[in-house]
């Protein structure tokens, strides 16, 4: 049973890496990777400013909360490794032999997708929220192209977070194939016929029964033997 099953070919196969990089999954991957960079990223370098000449200390653009840009940057970090680990992991999904190792790594990816997909739904609305509350000041105004980033690529996170988990949970319904075993030792030919019994030359035989090679008859009293009287 260990083989082709969950979404992935037999185990051993050869990785081509021009179709592994076309694979929807991994354009999907490479594309929320990219997200998590701009989300951070735009926080760190950009969302702490000086609210104005008589404040010369860096503050969150998003309304003074700090806890909305930590938790921003925190999201983003979190998904930036989370993409690079089950990147790997789906290079080397099909060289994963058990079928139970594979069906905890297709477990693992729904739960890491759906819970990455319900943190920057948070991200989403807290960041949305503290912005909307955010007097802009001219010191403020410089950082507010980058606010509104890393809130649009958080809604797009969500997005394609909730993909990833459908793809995972369709990949663990698939389970695994047997049809795939069943079929092996036959041909590609969908009506070429099941293999039968190795047969003869198809002539029936006419050859009747042989008789011993013993062809006297026994004699019921054979010569020299008297049968003695009682």
């Amino acid at each position: 049973m260990e083989g082709a099953s969950f979404g992935a070919g037999r185990a051993g196969g050869a990785i081509d890496p021009v179709d592994f990089l076309k694979q929807p999954q991994t354009l999907l991957r490479i594309t929320t990777w990219i997200f998590s960079i701009v989300v951070f990223g735009s926080i760190v370098n950009e969302c702490y400013v000086n609210k104005d000449s008589q404040h010369p200390e860096l503050l969150c653009i998003f309304n003074e909360n700090e806890s909305a840009c930590s938790y921003g940057i925190a999201v983003g970090v979190i998904a930036f490794f989370g993409c690079i680990f089950f990147f790997v992991v789906d290079l080397y999904f099909q060289q994963i032999s058990s079928v139970k190792d594979r069906k905890r790594a297709v477990l693992l990816d729904l739960g890491f997708s759906g819970f990455l997909a319900f943190l920057w739904f948070v991200a989403f609305c807290f960041l949305a929220n503290q912005w909307q509350r955010t007097t802009l000041t001219r010191g403020f105004s410089q950082g507010a192209d980058a606010a509104r980033a890393a809130i649009t690529f958080s809604f797009f996170s969500i997005i394609i977070w909730v993909v990833l988990a459908l793809r995972a949970l369709q990949r663990y319904r698939l389970g695994t194939d047997m049809s795939l075993f069943a079929t092996e030792q036959f041909g590609t030919d969908p009506s070429a016929s099941y293999p039968g019994y190795p047969g003869g030359s198809g002539v029936e035989s006419t050859e009747t029964y042989q008789s011993p090679p013993f062809t006297e008859t026994l004699e019921p009293n054979p010569k020299g033997y008297q049968v003695p009287a009682y």
